[in-house]
Order: structure tokens, then sequence, then C-alpha cells
């Protein structure tokens, strides 16, 4: 099934809009696994076990688990998901960005070492960066496009000159994504929950791409704005997902024997107010 189908089908079987990232930080795990890298895997799949049932996609950080030499505990990780919750859908996130024959190597990393069901990618060197990922016509492709970090106004928020109408360079890559680099309808787009008018203002321009959007949660984006402004439905039918990541608030819900039971809860209550939001 093609990654876009497969959010489509998580959120109806599910009733969810939310992703839980899979950020495993030893230092934060719950005694006596607590500085135990070895035990990443036992950690994010307890989270797993307790919350399949409430999401539409999972997302593990790569960087979380290469940072502790854990990449056989991902690789296991991505395995156990497809196992026990066969019908959620799982965004590597990585945020590669690279020329074409690197780019290649990546995209096999993604899909055949981990098969992941897609990917995280920096579109800031343009297509052919993008294109080899697109050659896996099941798979799905996130572009960074408004970043919930403050300094993505760096770069995102500037005009471009050049372009008509001299939009903003994340407006600029949203019309990119709707329009003439999304021919396969693979792509997606991230947005952060800390730029509510920004979500606002790409789903204007990308009106039926889905938006990956992190910051809601630790990070102070608000779910209800996010919501409200990010989706979309007509006759019953819902034209433009939004795909909200939670990670921290859910992740250490809690920090004793039952914190899978914490995480439950804390998953349980975002998506209730998610689905209260596009009610």
């Amino acid at each position: 099934m093609p990654f876009i189908d497969q959010l489509h089908a998580a959120e109806r079987l599910n009733d969810s809009l939310m992703c839980v990232g899979l950020d495993p930080d030893p230092a934060k795990f719950p005694s006596p696994w607590r500085g135990d890298a070895s035990r990443i895997f036992d950690f994010c799949a307890a989270i797993v076990d307790a919350t399949r049932d409430l999401v539409i996609a999972y997302k593990p950080q790569i960087a979380y688990f290469a940072a502790h030499r854990a990449e056989d505990q991902l690789e296991r990780l991505m395995a156990h998901i497809r196992a026990v919750a066969p019908q959620v859908p799982v965004i590597l996130d990585a945020k590669r960005g690279d020329i074409g024959a690197t780019a290649e190597q990546y995209a096999r990393e993604a899909f055949e070492r981990y098969g992941a069901d897609a990917v995280t990618l920096s579109p800031f060197m343009g297509f052919d960066s993008i294109e080899p990922y697109l050659r896996y016509p099941t798979k799905g492709a996130i572009l960074l496009c408004r970043t919930s970090n403050p300094g993505g106004s760096d770069l995102q928020n500037q005009r471009l000159a050049e372009v008509e109408g001299q939009p903003r360079l994340y407006e600029h890559l949203a019309r990119l994504a709707q329009g003439p680099w999304n021919t396969t309808g693979q792509l997606g787009l991230v947005v952060g929950a800390t730029f509510p008018a920004e979500i606002g203002r790409v789903r204007e321009l990308a009106p039926t791409v889905p938006l990956l959007i992190p910051g809601v949660g630790a990070q102070g984006g608000d779910a209800t704005a996010t919501v409200k402004a990010g989706y979309r439905e007509h006759g019953g039918r819902i034209t433009g997902l939004v795909v909200v990541n939670v990670g921290r608030s859910v992740l250490y819900a809690g920090s004793g024997p039952d914190f899978a039971e914490a995480a439950r809860r804390a998953a349980m209550a975002t998506r209730d107010e998610l689905n209260a939001a596009r009610r």
C-alpha cells in the first residue's frame, strides 16, 4: 500500500492524527534502565506496545540510535513495529539531503535496511537530491518546509527575489511539493506547530499534501491551533491530512516501572485533544 494510503488507513483504524516520535534518551529512561543504552529497544518497544492502537504513525529519529551505536536496535524496533502494528506506517526521521548518487545510498538505508515507509528529507539541494527516494513507488518523502526551531527563520522565511511574486522560501517549497515535484504523489511537508499561521499558509499553497507537524507538547506548540490551521475535510472525506508528532510528553510521561502505562495515558489524552479540535 502506498505511504499516503497507509496514513489514511491508520487514521481511520485508530481514529487518530497523532504520531509518536521515538527519540530514546537513555539518561531519561525509567530506573533501573536509566543510562543504559543497551535497553533502547526495550524502552521503545514498550512504548509501541502501549500506544499501537492510538497512533497514525511512528517516527523514530535515527540520531538517537546512531549516537549510541544502536543501529541494530533500530532494525529490531522497525521489525517489532511491523509485527505488532502492521497497520501503522513508520517515518524514519533522518533529514537526509545530498547529491543523487549519495541520496541513492541513503534511500537504500531508509527503505531497504530499515524498512521505513517514509523518510524526512532536506530539500535544499534541489529535486535531484529528492528523486532517488521517489524510485520506491510505495514509499513517502517528507520535505522540511517550515520547521519548528527559531533558527528556521534564518533561511525558510526569507523572500526569493528572483521568483515571481517574491514568495518566502517555505512558500516556494510548498508550491513545489504540491505541484511539479510531486507527480508521483509521494511527498509530504514538515511544518512546525510553533508557527500556526505558517501551517495555514502552507495548507493554502499545498491543499492536499500531508503535513507532518512536530512541536506539540514539550516544544510548546498548541494542539488545537495546529489542527485548525492544517487539517481539512470536505463532505466527510479528509482532503488535507495532518500527522501531529508528540515525543517527550509521551515517552517520558512516567519515570517508574509503569512508564508504559503513563505513556499510554498521555498519548490517549493527546489523541483525544487532536480529535476534539477537528470535530
